[in-house]
Order: C-alpha cells, then structure tokens, then sequence
C-alpha cells in the first residue's frame, strides 16, 4: 500500500515528528510505502504532486487543521490525532489499509475536483474534534508571541526591577550605556508582542475554520475584542465567530464573474463588518462583564481554593503529556499573564512546574530502577532529562506510550502535586516557558525547586511501585533483552 501522511500538534515541536516516526517505522513493519509531511515548526518538505496523485491512501494525524487539506480530495482518508500515532501507528495503518479497499468516492470526488466545485472534505471528524482543531490551530499560532513577549517581559524585570513598566517611552528616550534603558525596550519589546496574542488567536481560530478570507475579519475581531475588555474569552468567541460567517457566505451561490474576487475583495470585507458590528455592538458588553468576573474570581482565589486549582492544572498537564488537554491548562495560564495578577502569576508558576514533573521523574526512574525499564526506555531517558528540564513535557511519551497504564497515572498524581505546593508556597513566574533556565525570573525560587522536587519523587516513587507489582517485570526484561543479544550475536 502506498500512504501519504500529514502530522501536525499545536507546538509542532514534539509530538508532530515523533508521530512521523511512529508511522514510518509502522509503515516499514507492513512492509507499504509512506511518504510523510511534517506540519510543524522546523516546517517541512511538501508532498510532491506525484506523491499525492499515486497513493493509495492518506492518514492525517493531527491536533489542529491540517495545511493544503485539499490536495486529497479524491482519495480514502484516515484521521486520528498524534497521540494515536505515536502509541499505535499500526492500528491507523490498518483503518488505512481498510479505507483503501472500502473506498467507492473516488469517481465523485475526482470529477468534483476537475469541475473546481470540490472543498476540504470535513465529513470525516466530528463536530467536537474539528472544533478542537480549530482552537490549537489558533493556540499553536500564537505561542511563538506568548514565548517571545513573555521571556522578553521577564528579562526586562530581571534587569530593571518590577518598575521598569514606568519607564519612559524608548523612542523618546533611549541611553545605550544604561541597563535600565535596555530593560526599558525588552519590556516595550515584549508588551508590543504580547498586544499580538488575542488578534493572532481569533485570526487562526477563523483560519482553520473558513482559510485565507477569514483571516481578517478573525484578526479584526480580536483586536475588538481587546478594546472592549473581552480578553481572551472575547478573542476565541471571535474567531469562531468570524470562520462561521466567512464559512457560511461561501456557500452562498454567486455569478462566475463574481467569484474571482470574492475570496479576496468581498468576503473580508462583508466578514470583517459582520463581525466587527456583532463584537463592538452586541457581544462586547457581555463578554467583557464575564472576562472581568473570571479575573475577579482568580485574583480572589486563595487557601484551599487555589491549592485545588494548582492541583487541577498540574493533572491536566500530565494527563496527556502535550496534547490538547494539556494545552488547554497552559493556554488558560497563559491567557492570565495578561491580567499581570499576582494570582495569575502564580498559576503561570504551578502549569510549568508541573510540566517539567513527567519526563524528569521518568527519567529518573529509568536509571535508578533500570531493570523495570526496556532499553529503548533507557535510552529515552537521556534526552528526558534535558526536556524536562527545559519544560518540554513531551520527552515523557516514550515511557507512555509504552506503558500508559502504569506511567501516566503516576506522572499525573506528581504533576498535582507540585502544582498545589506551587500554589500553596505562593511562587510567581512572569515567563510563560523556559523551565529550569528562567528559576532566576521565579519569585521563590527556592521553595519552586522543593515543589518540582517533590512532585519528581512523588512521580518516580509511584511509577516504579507500579512497574514494580508486575509479577516477574524485571527478570523478563532482563531475559529479553539477552535473547535480543543472543540473536544479533548469532
């Protein structure tokens, strides 16, 4: 069988070249032809024309939309998300192989396409997944601004104090030979970047949903959004907004002279109005009275209340190492930053910390107790060490993967917990991202070390009591491997 896949995650960083991988390597086991395009941030080589024209097959394993989705009308397609790929890339190769013998829509969907009347097929996920795509779509796009804005703010208090917002315009005054001028433009620097955060959302929200011509009236919306106190909350219900009005004029039958400027004249601009009116006029009041009663609830969050709120976070961080539940936590982290509250702060504090918890406590498991673990375990560990350490909570999927009953359980219950000690210590972090390398931009940076410490033990502890249980676990690994080496000796 010849397959042409797509693999795509909201950070395109981790999960999207280890879900390549996994499909490759499943792809090579089968014994079928597989030409994978990684949508991610070290971007990729395109499938070629060629490629696309003689598979049998396409497989897209994606958390978000996927780029040029209709280069593949026409052909079987198969969907999953990257988590499925990286666990079980051969169950998706066999849903393909299935398709392609099943299928009976390549004749409508061909002459669909040479008549120019064919659309990227949706019908193939349902309304909650496309839903969960358009919004990492719109969270992988603005994460490059949260990361940027965010360590540049930071930066700009380590040099210059938490004052340094007070300072003078830099284009008004700028003394090269001073630190607290240099303060002065990283903090203007990252503000300005962090303006971007609410108009990129709403933009790409729109864009996954309705493409090119709903980019304006996305990023229109946003920056409504943002001047009526709407915020975040604002910005997603914009770009929804604007995708489902662009969508929907799209349909809407037009002359043949019409159409040539409809994507790029008329449906921006009739978008762009639709959606400025409804968020100026109608939906800005109301959603910046409830923007405002969620910032007045987590400034007003404390004791138990916010131990259970750090603890919630910290589980949903490792729930799925990565994914869009773990998304779901940093963005709402993220989106508080801009509230610049001390709670906010706090909960930005407890989200990174309990990301670094999975692949440190794995690691560390993996080489105390390397007998529970297989070699290939082993030699994740190395590299687990280093991404936990930069807050990169997806060097703990090896080990998942391969045993998620046992691992994420426990990475779950150490997560929690350094979420809640984070909380309960009242540490504050102003970066966004950076693990170990920004502790001098922590307020506490002491008790943070303790909370992330804490939360490793808790997690290697209970990991290796439960890979410990498994009756004989240690000498079956140790027997196959040296089968393995009898083998390759032989």
């Amino acid at each position: 069988m010849r397959v042409v896949a797509v693999t795509a995650c909201p950070t395109g960083i981790a999960h999207t070249y280890m879900a390549a991988e996994a499909l490759e390597q499943a792809a090579v086991e089968r014994g079928d032809e597989i030409s994978v395009e990684t949508q991610g941030s070290a971007g990729s080589e395109p499938l070629s024309t060629r490629e696309v024209h003689e598979a049998d097959v396409v497989v897209l394993a994606a958390d978000v939309g996927v780029n040029g989705r209709e280069r593949f009308v026409g052909k079987p397609l198969v969907e999953g998300t990257v988590k499925q790929a990286v666990e079980n890339a051969a169950e998706l190769l066999r849903r393909a192989a299935e398709a392609a013998e099943a299928d009976t829509t390549v004749g409508t969907a061909q002459q669909a396409r040479h008549e120019g009347t064919a659309e990227p097929d949706a019908g193939h996920t349902g309304a909650a997944t496309r839903l969960r795509q358009w919004l990492m779509t719109g969270v992988s796009y603005m994460i490059p601004f949260v990361a940027a804005g965010g360590l540049l703010i930071a930066l700009s208090f380590a040099l210059g104090g938490y004052r340094i917002t007070e300072a003078p315009d830099v284009t008004e005054h700028f003394d090269p030979a001073t630190l607290t001028s240099w303060a002065a433009l990283a903090n203007q620097i990252g503000t300005t970047a962090f303006d971007f955060l609410v108009p990129v959302l709403a933009g790409f929200v729109a864009y996954a949903m309705a493409d090119r011509p709903a980019l304006a009236p996305g990023f229109v919306g946003g920056a409504a959004a943002v001047s009526v106190g709407a915020g975040f909350l604002g910005g997603l219900v914009a770009g929804l907004l604007a995708g489902a009005v662009v969508g929907g004029l799209r349909r809407v039958p037009v002359p043949r002279a019409m159409a040539g400027i409809m994507p790029v004249v008329v449906l921006p601009l009739v978008g762009t109005l639709v959606v400025g009116v409804l968020m100026f006029v109608v939906l800005g009041a109301p959603l910046s009275a409830l923007m405002t009663a969620l910032t007045d609830w987590l400034n007003g969050l404390g004791g138990a209340n916010a131990v259970l709120l750090g603890a919630l976070l910290g589980g949903m961080i490792a729930s799925d190492l990565g994914g869009p539940v773990n998304k779901v936590a940093y963005t709402f982290a993220v989106g508080g930053l801009t509230t610049g509250s001390d709670t906010a702060l706090q909960i930005m504090a407890a989200v990174m910390g309990a990301g670094m918890v999975p692949p440190l406590a794995l690691a560390t498991a993996a080489t105390v107790r390397a007998g529970l673990f297989t070699a290939a375990e082993r030699d994740s560990a190395r590299p687990a060490w280093l991404l936990g350490a930069s807050f990169i909570t997806e060097g703990a999927i090896p080990f998942a993967a391969a045993d998620p009953l046992r691992v994420i359980p426990s990475m779950v219950l150490g997560s929690a917990g350094t979420g809640a000690l984070s909380m309960l210590f009242g540490v504050t972090l102003r970066a966004p991202h950076g693990g170990l390398f920004v502790f001098p931009l922590v307020g506490g940076p002491g008790l943070y070390a303790l909370a992330v410490a804490l939360g490793v033990l808790v997690a290697a502890v209970t990991v290796t009591a439960a890979k410990s249980l498994a009756p004989g676990r240690e000498r079956a690994l140790a027997g196959g491997e040296n089968a393995e080496s009898t083998t390759a000796a032989a």
